[in-house]
């Protein structure tokens, strides 16, 4: 019997229309723009500012021009699973509400929790679901409306996030691609670092908790970034060793795209090229788990079939990890 593996057979994204540059940004909050470009490399971000939509309404977006790109029939869709830190509520899932808007009557769906890292983690889980033989056609999205858990007058963190979504269809192959390794961890360390205070169970929402802005991002940023530097430094590299992989070979580095800094180190211990890192975090920003599948569909014309690409993602939690991935198609 020949081995099954789970492949990339097409991706859509979606990003909303309004962009708050850094210009708007130092009007709101004590900042500039140089300050912004020399600490974290990002000049513009796109908002969901519209009234009343959410996550969700990006995601369905994004899976949207997935489906039509690939010509799927929804009926064929088995599973869908939305890496989000921000869904619509607190329950339904947002896959749920993606599988009423959708029209995907043979799915069952969830949402999965890895923080900036919450792609990474789903691709991996999804790749197992058809590595089993039981699936053959699975949808991962990644929807972030981050703008709704950012604080604004944060000069530390409210330069950092935008909002976006991006989904790719992952489909059963026998051919020699797709997801070929993966390395996950997550250190529980890394709460004090790195959180939204309330909301949850341990502190739910009252008027105290809004009042004081407990709702938001909380960031101690020269810890988080020294996580980040060392955790996907050091999983990319071990992916790449044990794969046999080497600068050389590797055809493109799609990073989280949280800081040109961590990318930087990153691209320097897997000793690439500047022109096979692929980077947009100047007019898109931290997006969260939607940054890395938002990445490569902003470059997607560059892909060719069997291209070798390492994704390496950190966020909180803390969660971290890196997979080698064999490309599935060629641009069109």
């Amino acid at each position: 019997m020949e081995k099954i593996n789970a492949v990339i057979t097409g991706i859509g994204g979606y990003l909303p229309d309004y962009i708050l540059d850094n210009a708007e940004l130092s009007q709101m909050v004590d900042t500039n723009d140089e300050w912004i470009m020399t600490r974290v490399g990002i000049k513009e971000r796109h908002i969901l500012n519209e009234e009343g939509l959410g996550s969700s309404y990006m995601a369905r977006k994004a899976c949207r021009e997935l489906i039509r790109k690939t010509g799927a029939n929804p009926d064929d869709i088995e599973m869908i699973i939305t890496a989000t830190t921000t869904p619509d509520y607190v329950f339904p899932s947002v896959s749920s509400i993606l599988c009423d808007k959708l029209g995907l009557k043979n799915a069952f769906a969830y949402d999965l929790s890895g923080a900036c890292c919450g792609f990474v983690y789903a691709l991996e889980t999804a790749s197992n679901f058809i590595r089993s033989g039981r699936y053959k056609k699975v949808v991962v999205v990644a929807a972030e409306k981050m703008s709704s858990i950012t604080n604004y007058t944060d000069r530390s963190t409210c330069p950092l996030f935008g909002d976006g979504a991006a989904a790719v269809m992952l489909e059963a192959t026998t051919e020699d691609l797709g997801v070929m390794d993966c390395k996950l961890r997550t250190d529980g360390k890394g709460l004090p670092f790195l959180h939204e205070k309330a909301g949850g169970s341990v502190c739910p929402a009252s008027y105290y908790t809004v009042d004081n802005k407990w709702h938001t991002i909380y960031q101690e940023g020269r810890t988080v970034y020294k996580y980040a530097v060392s955790a996907m430094s050091n999983l990319s590299a071990e992916v790449v060793e044990r794969n046999g992989l080497t600068g050389d070979t590797i055809d493109w580095l799609v990073p989280h795209q949280a800081n040109l800094r961590i990318i930087d180190a990153v691209k320097r211990r897997l000793e690439l090229a500047d022109d096979k890192v692929l980077v947009n975090i100047d007019h898109v920003g931290n997006t969260s788990a939607a940054s890395i599948p938002l990445c490569i569909w902003e470059n997607e014309k560059k892909f060719k079939k069997g291209d070798k690409i390492i994704l390496t993602a950190f966020g909180a939690g803390f969660t971290s990890g890196s997979m080698y991935m064999k490309w599935g198609y060629d641009p069109e």
